[in-house]
């Protein structure tokens, strides 16, 4: 994120823990930027942090569920 020019570095960006929930810990990512930089900023941010998780190996969980039938 801080290597993207749009991000401003003054003041600094934001990362903290959002919510612990059921299988995921939920994280807020806050950079701040130019009104009119906004969306190319939210998305890349994005991108940048999935491909950042991927190398480190981290991978993301997706909601399941196991259905029983009991005849």
């Amino acid at each position: 994120m801080l290597n993207n020019d749009k991000v401003l570095k003054d003041p600094a960006p934001f990362v903290g823990v959002h919510a612990l929930a059921d299988s995921s810990v939920n994280l807020a990512v806050r950079p701040h930027c130019l009104p009119d930089d906004y969306w190319s900023v939210f998305f890349k941010v994005q991108e940048d942090a999935k491909i950042a998780l991927d190398k480190a190996g981290v991978s993301i969980p997706f909601p399941q569920m196991d259905v029983h039938i009991d005849k």
